[in-house]
């Protein structure tokens, strides 16, 4: 059965910065029918040195104005940091369904023929009792190397603004991950951070060899679909008007303007938190 929805249904996509983007993508792929709005915390850029009580704090306050003003029917906390801190505390208040997105460690682990693995991620990410946990139970019998980089977070912002990413942060990150023991037989890396997506080409191009990436955005999007049920999607008549939110007014917004476009974003409000 095809949807039709003279009100199309309403998603909030949440990050820190520009990486919710790679998952706003999958989801605007998938169901070109939903209504999207993309919030970005730049007031608080970059989640992955804060603390996990800062993170919780922040987070909370920022998603409950959010979805006080923009009233979406589902929240996608698309930032992997702040998923593996927030995500309880942000499901304690709301009402609505709320999505979270985690390093793609499992299906990584499942697929490596090595069964050496790579994890790029903000230090916040990478060092969690969650990902811990989530290595231990899914990649049990792997080597996980790991490598928690913030300017790779920085690099992707950049790209997005129309600057050049930066190829010496984008190298060291790669060195530093490829160059531990066992990096010779990496064929795995996950990209445990959403603004890794973004720099997927400059990434594989810095590689020592080719590796298969993997990141949640399109698992993500099947999981939306499913809570909203929307099972048969199909192109609208009129796609849905678009909107990005961030909580500071910068001249980084403003040099977003064109790439923010480009993933169907035409309008841009501020929302001081």
């Amino acid at each position: 059965m095809t949807e039709s929805l003279p009100n199309p249904l309403h998603a909030l996509v949440f990050d820190s910065g520009v990486g919710g983007l790679s998952v706003l993508r999958e989801i605007a792929h998938l169901l070109p029918q939903l209504r999207l709005t993309y919030a970005a915390d730049n007031a608080a850029f970059p989640y992955g040195t804060k603390t996990e009580a800062e993170l919780v704090a922040r987070v909370s306050a920022v998603i409950g104005a959010l979805v006080e003003t923009a009233k979406p029917d589902i929240v996608v906390i698309a930032c992997n940091t702040a998923s593996t801190t927030a995500l309880a505390a942000v499901r304690q208040f709301l009402t609505i369904p709320v999505v979270g997105v985690v390093p793609a460690i499992k299906p990584a682990a499942a697929s490596s023929q090595s069964r050496v693995i790579g994890l790029l991620g903000t230090k916040a990410t990478v060092s969690t009792a969650y990902t811990a946990a989530l290595i231990k139970q899914f990649a049990d019998g792997c080597t996980v190397l790991t490598h928690g980089s913030p300017e790779l977070v920085e690099a992707a912002e950049r790209k997005l603004q129309g600057l050049p990413p930066g190829d010496a942060a984008i190298a060291a990150a790669i060195a530093h991950l490829f160059g531990q023991p066992g990096g010779d037989r990496l064929d795995t890396v996950v990209l445990g951070c959403t603004h890794f997506p973004l720099l997927a080409g400059e990434l594989a191009a810095a590689s020592p060899h080719p590796v298969i990436w993997m990141d949640s955005g399109a698992a993500i999007a099947r999981r939306v679909a499913t809570i909203l049920g929307l099972s048969n999607p199909e192109e609208p008549p009129d796609r849905p008007a678009h909107k990005a939110i961030f909580t500071a007014d910068t001249s980084g917004v403003a040099r977003m303007r064109k790439g923010l476009q480009e993933f169907g974003l035409a309008e841009i409000g501020i929302l001081k938190i």
